[in-house]
Protein backbone atom coordinates (compact mmCIF):
# COMPACT_ATOMS: atom_id res chain seq x y z
CA UNK A 1 0.00 0.00 0.00
CA UNK A 2 2.82 2.47 0.83
CA UNK A 3 4.67 1.60 -2.33
CA UNK A 4 1.76 2.53 -4.46
CA UNK A 5 1.37 5.95 -2.81
CA UNK A 6 4.99 6.88 -3.50
CA UNK A 7 4.61 5.82 -7.06
CA UNK A 8 1.61 7.98 -7.48
CA UNK A 9 3.31 10.99 -6.02
CA UNK A 10 6.16 10.59 -8.48
CA UNK A 11 3.76 10.39 -11.34
CA UNK A 12 2.14 13.64 -10.29
CA UNK A 13 5.42 15.52 -10.37
CA UNK A 14 6.30 14.27 -13.82
CA UNK A 15 3.14 15.79 -15.20
CA UNK A 16 4.50 19.38 -14.83
CA UNK A 17 5.64 21.62 -17.71
CA UNK A 18 8.31 20.24 -20.03
CA UNK A 19 11.88 21.38 -19.32
CA UNK A 20 14.14 22.51 -22.19
CA UNK A 21 16.70 20.03 -23.34
CA UNK A 22 20.34 20.56 -22.52
CA UNK A 23 21.20 21.42 -26.14
CA UNK A 24 18.75 24.32 -26.40
CA UNK A 25 20.02 27.92 -25.65
CA UNK A 26 17.98 30.57 -23.95
CA UNK A 27 17.32 33.67 -26.09
CA UNK A 28 19.65 36.65 -25.31
CA UNK A 29 18.94 40.37 -25.50
CA UNK A 30 20.50 42.09 -28.57
CA UNK A 31 23.78 43.99 -27.90
CA UNK A 32 23.46 47.73 -27.50
CA UNK A 33 25.32 49.60 -30.25
CA UNK A 34 27.32 52.75 -29.33
CA UNK A 35 27.74 54.85 -32.46
CA UNK A 36 29.26 57.75 -30.51
CA UNK A 37 32.24 55.65 -29.36
CA UNK A 38 32.76 54.31 -32.86
CA UNK A 39 32.77 57.84 -34.28
CA UNK A 40 35.28 58.96 -31.64
CA UNK A 41 37.61 56.09 -32.50
CA UNK A 42 37.48 57.00 -36.20
CA UNK A 43 38.15 60.66 -35.36
CA UNK A 44 41.24 59.78 -33.27
CA UNK A 45 42.60 57.67 -36.10
CA UNK A 46 42.13 60.53 -38.56
CA UNK A 47 43.80 63.02 -36.19
CA UNK A 48 46.79 60.71 -35.75
CA UNK A 49 47.20 60.36 -39.49
CA UNK A 50 46.92 64.14 -39.94
CA UNK A 51 49.55 64.78 -37.26
CA UNK A 52 51.98 62.37 -38.90
CA UNK A 53 51.42 64.07 -42.26
CA UNK A 54 52.12 67.51 -40.77
CA UNK A 55 55.37 66.29 -39.22
CA UNK A 56 56.53 64.97 -42.58
CA UNK A 57 55.63 68.25 -44.31
CA UNK A 58 57.39 70.33 -41.64
CA UNK A 59 60.51 68.19 -41.88
CA UNK A 60 60.55 68.89 -45.59
CA UNK A 61 60.58 72.66 -44.93
CA UNK A 62 63.59 72.57 -42.59
CA UNK A 63 67.22 73.14 -43.55
CA UNK A 64 70.52 72.11 -41.94
CA UNK A 65 72.54 75.15 -40.85
CA UNK A 66 75.64 76.00 -38.78
CA UNK A 67 75.61 76.83 -35.06
CA UNK A 68 78.78 77.71 -33.12
CA UNK A 69 79.58 75.65 -30.01
CA UNK A 70 82.31 77.98 -28.69
CA UNK A 71 82.89 81.73 -28.74
CA UNK A 72 84.45 82.94 -32.00
CA UNK A 73 86.52 86.12 -31.32
CA UNK A 74 86.45 89.02 -33.75
CA UNK A 75 88.85 88.44 -36.64
CA UNK A 76 88.89 84.66 -36.15
CA UNK A 77 87.51 81.88 -38.36
CA UNK A 78 85.41 78.89 -37.38
CA UNK A 79 86.90 75.40 -37.31
CA UNK A 80 85.31 71.97 -37.46
CA UNK A 81 85.67 71.62 -33.69
CA UNK A 82 83.67 74.72 -32.72
CA UNK A 83 80.56 74.28 -34.88
CA UNK A 84 77.67 71.84 -35.16
CA UNK A 85 74.64 71.42 -37.41
CA UNK A 86 71.04 72.16 -36.45
CA UNK A 87 67.72 72.06 -38.29
CA UNK A 88 65.76 75.30 -38.61
CA UNK A 89 62.65 76.32 -40.52
CA UNK A 90 63.51 77.57 -43.97
CA UNK A 91 63.11 81.34 -44.26
CA UNK A 92 64.16 83.28 -47.37
CA UNK A 93 64.37 86.44 -45.26
CA UNK A 94 67.26 85.08 -43.13
CA UNK A 95 70.70 84.53 -44.64
CA UNK A 96 71.48 81.27 -42.86
CA UNK A 97 74.84 79.63 -43.57
CA UNK A 98 74.03 76.06 -44.53
CA UNK A 99 76.00 73.13 -43.17
CA UNK A 100 77.10 72.27 -46.71
CA UNK A 101 78.87 75.68 -46.84
CA UNK A 102 81.13 75.01 -43.83
CA UNK A 103 84.34 74.69 -45.85
CA UNK A 104 83.71 78.07 -47.49
CA UNK A 105 82.86 79.67 -44.14
CA UNK A 106 86.27 78.66 -42.74
CA UNK A 107 87.92 81.15 -45.14
CA UNK A 108 85.95 84.07 -43.64
CA UNK A 109 86.60 86.07 -40.45
CA UNK A 110 84.13 87.05 -37.75
CA UNK A 111 83.26 90.77 -37.87
CA UNK A 112 82.72 90.78 -34.09
CA UNK A 113 82.65 88.18 -31.33
CA UNK A 114 80.13 85.40 -32.05
CA UNK A 115 79.02 83.77 -28.85
CA UNK A 116 78.47 80.08 -28.14
CA UNK A 117 75.04 78.81 -29.16
CA UNK A 118 74.54 81.35 -31.97
CA UNK A 119 73.05 80.16 -35.26
CA UNK A 120 75.32 81.64 -37.94
CA UNK A 121 74.13 84.05 -40.60
CA UNK A 122 76.21 85.39 -43.47
CA UNK A 123 76.33 88.98 -42.19
CA UNK A 124 78.40 87.88 -39.18
CA UNK A 125 81.48 87.22 -41.37
CA UNK A 126 83.70 89.10 -43.80
CA UNK A 127 86.31 87.94 -46.29
CA UNK A 128 90.05 88.13 -45.61
CA UNK A 129 91.65 91.29 -44.30
CA UNK A 130 88.42 93.28 -43.93
CA UNK A 131 87.51 91.39 -40.75
CA UNK A 132 88.85 93.98 -38.28
CA UNK A 133 86.18 96.26 -36.82
CA UNK A 134 86.40 99.91 -37.82
CA UNK A 135 89.00 101.85 -35.84
CA UNK A 136 90.71 98.74 -34.45
CA UNK A 137 94.19 97.29 -34.92
CA UNK A 138 95.79 93.92 -34.12
CA UNK A 139 98.99 93.97 -32.06
CA UNK A 140 101.09 90.94 -31.09
CA UNK A 141 102.66 90.75 -27.64
CA UNK A 142 104.99 88.13 -26.12
CA UNK A 143 104.52 87.61 -22.39
CA UNK A 144 106.49 85.77 -19.75
CA UNK A 145 105.03 83.81 -16.88
CA UNK A 146 103.71 86.29 -14.33
CA UNK A 147 102.86 88.92 -16.94
CA UNK A 148 99.42 87.48 -17.74
CA UNK A 149 96.52 85.75 -15.91
CA UNK A 150 96.62 81.96 -16.01
CA UNK A 151 93.04 81.72 -17.27
CA UNK A 152 93.42 84.14 -20.18
CA UNK A 153 91.66 83.08 -23.40
CA UNK A 154 90.48 84.57 -26.72
CA UNK A 155 87.59 86.97 -26.29
CA UNK A 156 88.69 88.18 -22.84
CA UNK A 157 88.95 91.93 -22.19
CA UNK A 158 92.25 93.01 -20.64
CA UNK A 159 94.08 96.13 -19.51
CA UNK A 160 97.60 96.54 -20.93
CA UNK A 161 100.36 98.01 -18.75
CA UNK A 162 103.93 99.06 -19.41
CA UNK A 163 105.93 97.41 -16.62
CA UNK A 164 109.40 98.27 -17.87
CA UNK A 165 111.87 100.53 -16.04
CA UNK A 166 112.69 103.99 -17.33
CA UNK A 167 116.02 102.61 -18.59
CA UNK A 168 114.50 99.96 -20.87
CA UNK A 169 111.12 101.34 -21.85
CA UNK A 170 112.23 101.83 -25.41
CA UNK A 171 115.26 103.54 -27.08
CA UNK A 172 115.40 106.31 -24.50
CA UNK A 173 112.32 107.97 -25.95
CA UNK A 174 110.22 109.88 -23.47
CA UNK A 175 107.02 108.85 -25.21
CA UNK A 176 103.54 109.71 -23.98
CA UNK A 177 102.43 109.57 -20.37
CA UNK A 178 100.25 106.52 -21.03
CA UNK A 179 103.24 104.47 -22.26
CA UNK A 180 105.67 105.45 -19.51
CA UNK A 181 107.10 102.79 -17.21
CA UNK A 182 104.43 101.37 -14.90
CA UNK A 183 101.65 103.21 -16.72
CA UNK A 184 98.37 102.01 -18.18
CA UNK A 185 98.54 101.83 -21.95
CA UNK A 186 95.10 100.43 -22.86
CA UNK A 187 92.19 99.92 -20.50
CA UNK A 188 90.03 97.62 -22.61
CA UNK A 189 91.94 95.60 -25.21
CA UNK A 190 90.43 92.35 -26.41
CA UNK A 191 92.38 89.09 -26.67
CA UNK A 192 92.07 88.06 -30.29
CA UNK A 193 94.26 84.93 -30.51
CA UNK A 194 96.44 82.98 -28.12
CA UNK A 195 99.34 80.57 -28.45
CA UNK A 196 101.75 79.10 -25.93
CA UNK A 197 104.71 76.72 -25.88
CA UNK A 198 102.77 73.76 -24.51
CA UNK A 199 104.08 71.61 -27.36
CA UNK A 200 107.68 72.37 -26.51
CA UNK A 201 109.90 69.83 -24.76
CA UNK A 202 110.32 72.20 -21.81
CA UNK A 203 107.39 74.45 -20.97
CA UNK A 204 108.80 77.91 -20.22
CA UNK A 205 105.43 79.48 -19.41
CA UNK A 206 105.77 82.04 -22.23
CA UNK A 207 102.60 83.16 -23.97
CA UNK A 208 101.98 85.00 -27.24
CA UNK A 209 98.78 87.00 -27.67
CA UNK A 210 97.26 89.05 -30.44
CA UNK A 211 95.37 91.98 -28.94
CA UNK A 212 92.63 93.97 -30.59
CA UNK A 213 93.13 97.63 -29.60
CA UNK A 214 92.09 101.07 -30.79
CA UNK A 215 94.28 102.27 -33.67
CA UNK A 216 95.44 105.22 -31.60
CA UNK A 217 96.87 102.88 -28.92
CA UNK A 218 98.51 100.39 -31.28
CA UNK A 219 101.90 102.16 -31.47
CA UNK A 220 102.26 102.42 -27.68
CA UNK A 221 101.39 98.76 -27.16
CA UNK A 222 103.77 97.65 -29.92
CA UNK A 223 106.59 99.75 -28.48
CA UNK A 224 106.21 98.33 -24.99
CA UNK A 225 105.85 94.81 -26.40
CA UNK A 226 109.08 95.11 -28.40
CA UNK A 227 110.89 96.00 -25.16
CA UNK A 228 109.38 93.00 -23.35
CA UNK A 229 107.69 95.39 -20.95
CA UNK A 230 104.02 94.49 -21.36
CA UNK A 231 101.79 92.93 -18.69
CA UNK A 232 98.03 92.37 -18.98
CA UNK A 233 95.29 92.22 -16.38
CA UNK A 234 91.92 90.58 -16.92
CA UNK A 235 89.08 93.13 -16.58
CA UNK A 236 85.33 93.13 -17.18
CA UNK A 237 83.79 94.65 -20.31
CA UNK A 238 83.13 93.82 -23.93
CA UNK A 239 86.24 95.38 -25.49
CA UNK A 240 84.29 96.98 -28.33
Amino acid sequence: MKIQERTGAGAGRSAGPAQPSVGDRLPTAPRERKPALAALAVLLILLGALGATMLVLQAGDRIEVIKVTADIPAGESVTSSDVTSVLVAADDGINYVKWSQLDSLKTYKARSTIYKGTVVIGEMFAKGGSSLPDGKASVGVALKEGQYPADIKPGDVVAVYNVGTSGNSGSGSTGSTSSSAGGLIVGNAKVDTESDDSDATINTGNLSLTLLVDQGDAAAVAKAASAGAVAIVHVSGNGN
